[in-house]
């Protein structure tokens, strides 16, 4: 550790005016989610803040959890019971900040999830679709890249797990839409933004029929696996912006 430190409220205001939070109307709080120390030197991020993600960033000597996926989303049990109650409890015991950014870390033009994944892909966008323009729409770098098994074997390689591909493998790439964790929904709308290819994390039992029916390849390539990236360099940024330690621990998910 360089011994650097920042003020958590310094922090908060630079990463709320980074990801532009006031802008979306999201499922959960973005910013600070459970108040810690006020001097944060080493900084740990992960996608979720699961117990094992707490207890490990507590064993590295964190003051401060950046994630993703953070706590008291949109219509769930507000009671301070079961799961919540341990995780909270372990917080606030051992004095550690937690951040949580959801769509203004899917959006970001460099730190964002979709950004990032683009980069680990060899992905070029070229425009957005959906709402709040949540989707991303583009090409492959790479002329090696013609066909829907050619990207399948990148995202394996890339992100350590098979994608479950619907549609033809040989089918040409074309224009190729993308969207990380949940966002089988947006089908429709890549769709109709001329996608040829629909990348994402998760598929739904009604997005099989439409991609078949639309002749659209779907690769489902896991919610985990396809959020890794963003948190990641986020926390990298924040870690050359103010001179703080930075470490990302990921705490497997096969979903």
């Amino acid at each position: 550790m360089n011994g650097k430190t920042v003020n958590r409220d310094a922090l908060i205001k630079y990463l709320g005016q980074t990801l532009d939070i006031n802008r979306f109307r999201d499922f959960c709080p973005n910013g600070l989610q459970v108040e810690g120390k006020p001097q944060i030197a080493r900084l740990v991020s992960g996608v979720t803040a699961s117990l094992a993600l707490i207890e490990a960033a507590i064993d590295s000597g964190a003051d401060a959890l950046l994630v993703h996926h953070g706590y008291f989303w949109r219509g769930e049990d507000a009671r301070v019971v079961g799961q919540k109650h341990k995780r909270l409890k372990l917080l606030l015991a051992h004095d550690l900040n937690l951040l949580a950014y959801h769509l203004p870390l899917d959006m970001h033009d460099q730190f964002g999830n979709n950004a990032q994944l683009a980069l680990q892909l060899g992905l070029t966008p070229a425009a957005r679709f959906g709402e709040d323009d949540v989707g991303w729409l583009g090409r492959a770098q790479s002329a090696e890249l013609r066909t829907v098994a050619d990207l399948a074997q990148v995202v394996e390689r890339k992100l350590g797990r098979a994608p479950l591909v619907i549609g033809d493998a040989q089918q040409p790439l074309g224009q190729i839409g993308w969207c990380t964790g949940a966002a089988q929904s947006l089908l429709g709308d890549a769709i109709a933004a001329g996608a040829h290819t629909y990348l994402s994390g998760e598929i739904s039992e009604p997005t099989v029929h439409l991609a078949r029916e639309a002749g659209v390849a779907y690769l489902a390539c896991g919610h985990h696996a396809t959020e890794r990236y963003g948190v990641q360099a986020l926390g990298a940024h924040l870690a050359s912006q103010f001179g703080i330690a930075h470490q990302f621990i990921d705490i497997d998910n096969p979903v």
